[in-house]
């Protein structure tokens, strides 16, 4: 009989491929899951982690677009895996396997082209996931249930408002939790069984058993009408001539007594500012200090935070923030924000709700207010940012909320014309 858990047998494949273009500036030089994202991990530590913290020590990530940071980071920071215990973390950048083929096609084609290196591990269940959402689950819980209900795929879902269900792929369920259609992004999204007002949307989290998956992969590869997509062509076939499972988000969610389940497409400059100020909360829905479920991520080696000067009008102080390491605010007010590591700032400036990517330096009596600042940016002495939005929409991008991104490119166009 087999006694291994269900996480000893399975592996996750993780689509880390994509650029996130909603992000704007900041996926320029960076795949959207490299993003720097909660003071000091990346926003893909978080599925790894779920992955590691769940039992599961194999896995495989498919990079494609720019994804240098992504591996520089894996290799720094994911390396602790050893072989002779059957555990790896493998890197699968799109390459040229075959004659005609280069670039992944599609989130199903990024597993087929690597069938050969799944094979190798000679695992019984493989979960694919999204390297791009920002959650704590517990992935056992999900594979329990897939095995138990003998389901062909098992289709992480989340409750989201029905008018905010277009945005992703939404399924239909019966009372035994069954899907009976799934539609990727539809206009009108069906409401879930128990509340008209909501739908079930998916997560982009599925569960397989590898021999039935492997055989699916190939099919669909031979069909020239197929886009090669889990969502579009996959799921859906699955759906019509399958057994397709809904598991809830909120039967494994990793979160504090009380606390609502958390996830979160930080794909957007909004969504990506809102969130890191939502960890500056007195208690906030994301815990990133629970030691029972940690996330993982390279640690760089920096010294502790520092806070110099005590006068009146210069004083360096951080109320309601998040300071990382490495950090020295000389002077500066800081409030409602999120510094990420080695960032220093300077006498007579304010932060205020901002987010502040690693290695930024911000000058002299600058003012920012409501502001996202990429990674190694120079902020010039005097600058004032988050008072006059259609001032700053000259150099800046500002989004329709009122968020302002800057980088060091826009900095040095201003800087050029005037």
């Amino acid at each position: 009989m087999e006694t291994k858990r269900l996480t000893q047998r399975s592996m996750v494949f993780v689509l880390a491929g994509g650029r996130g273009s909603r992000l704007k500036e900041l996926t320029d030089r960076r795949v959207k899951p490299a993003v720097p994202f909660g003071g000091k991990t990346r926003i893909i530590d978080f599925a790894l982690s779920n992955a590691l913290n769940s039992g599961i020590r194999r896995m495989a990530i498919a990079t494609q677009y720019k994804a240098h940071s992504l591996i520089r980071h894996l290799q720094r920071g994911w390396t602790f895996f050893r072989a002779e215990r059957n555990e790896f973390l493998d890197i699968l950048p799109a390459s040229q396997r075959s004659d005609n083929e280069s670039w992944y096609k599609g989130t199903a084609d990024a597993v087929t082209q690597n069938i050969d290196i799944v094979d190798s591990y000679s695992v019984d269940y493989v979960i694919i996931l999204a390297g791009d959402h920002i959650y704590k689950m517990d992935y056992e819980i999900m594979l329990r249930q897939h095995v138990e209900s003998g389901a062909d795929v098992t289709v992480g879902c989340l409750t989201v408002p029905r008018e905010e269900a277009s945005a992703f792929g939404v399924m239909a369920t019966d009372a035994t939790g069954r899907i009976t259609s799934f539609l990727e992004k539809p206009q009108d999204p069906p409401a879930s069984p128990e509340d008209p007002t909501k739908s079930l949307a998916s997560m982009g989290i599925y569960v397989f058993s590898w021999k039935f998956l492997r055989d699916l992969l190939q099919k669909d590869a031979e069909d020239t009408n197929s886009s090669h997509d889990f969502g579009n062509d996959l799921i859906p076939e699955i759906v019509a001539n399958g057994k397709a499972v809904a598991h809830r988000f909120d039967e494994s969610c990793v979160r504090d007594e009380g606390a609502p389940a958390y996830w979160k497409d930080v794909g957007t400059v909004d969504a990506f500012w809102e969130s890191h100020i939502d960890l500056t909360d007195f208690t906030p829905d994301l815990n990133l200090w629970d030691k029972t479920w940690p996330i993982w991520t390279y640690s760089e080696s920096v010294p502790p935070a520092k806070f110099i000067h005590d006068e009146r009008t210069r004083r360096g102080m951080a109320i309601s923030s998040m300071v990382s390491g490495g950090c020295v605010i000389s002077g500066t007010e800081v409030r409602n924000s999120c510094l990420f590591t080695n960032v220093h700032t300077n006498s007579y400036a304010v932060l205020d709700h901002s987010v502040v990517l690693p290695n930024v330096f911000v000058n002299r009596s600058a003012r920012l207010r409501r502001v996202v600042i990429d990674s190694e940016v120079i902020i010039p002495e005097g600058l004032v940012v988050g008072e006059d939005p259609t001032d700053d929409a000259k150099w800046f991008r500002v989004t329709e909320k009122g968020t302002t991104l800057i980088t060091q490119d826009m900095l040095d166009r201003r800087a050029a014309s005037l």
